[in-house]
């Protein structure tokens, strides 16, 4: 991730989850400015830029999406599904993390460009060494510019 305007939108209703999971960041060592959203309504304004992310320099397009799926408002589905129709804003890593495992919401999350799913663990160590492996993973792989239009 290599890339000035580096930011990770998290969209998770659960706050222990999202305390854990900005634990396991500082744990390893990852920095980067995290934005979280509380519900899917809230992570599609930001991506979409409007209502109070309409100024970019403050609220920049993000460089990862982590996202559960069922939240209110709005669920994860649907926010990888306006990524998916949205090809110019389409090209950031698309993680999935959810209590869920069935099989029907893996499929679906895959078929709107997840790029991996996981069920979230059940430890924090495990949370921890999920987030170390997807750092590395995403640290070493090639991406392509921000989108400008996003």
């Amino acid at each position: 991730m290599r890339n000035e305007r580096l930011i990770i939108l998290v969209a998770e209703d659960h706050p222990d989850d999202t305390l854990l999971l900005q634990k396991a960041f500082k744990k390893n060592g990852i920095d980067l400015p995290v934005h979280i959203s509380p519900d899917g309504e809230d992570a599609m304004q930001y991506l979409k830029g409007t209502g109070r992310y309409k100024d970019r320099q403050q609220f920049p397009f993000p460089r990862v999406l982590i996202t559960d799926i069922k939240m209110p408002k709005c669920d994860g589905f649907q926010i990888l599904e306006w990524l998916h129709n949205h090809p110019e804003c389409n090209l950031i890593p698309k993680i999935v993390l959810s209590a869920s495992a069935e099989e029907r919401d893996v499929i679906r999350a895959y078929q709107l460009g997840a790029n991996c799913y996981f069920q979230k663990p059940g430890s924090y160590e495990e949370l921890c060494q999920l987030v170390r492996i997807t750092n590395d993973f995403w640290l070493r792989a090639i991406l392509p510019p921000l989108p400008e239009n996003c």
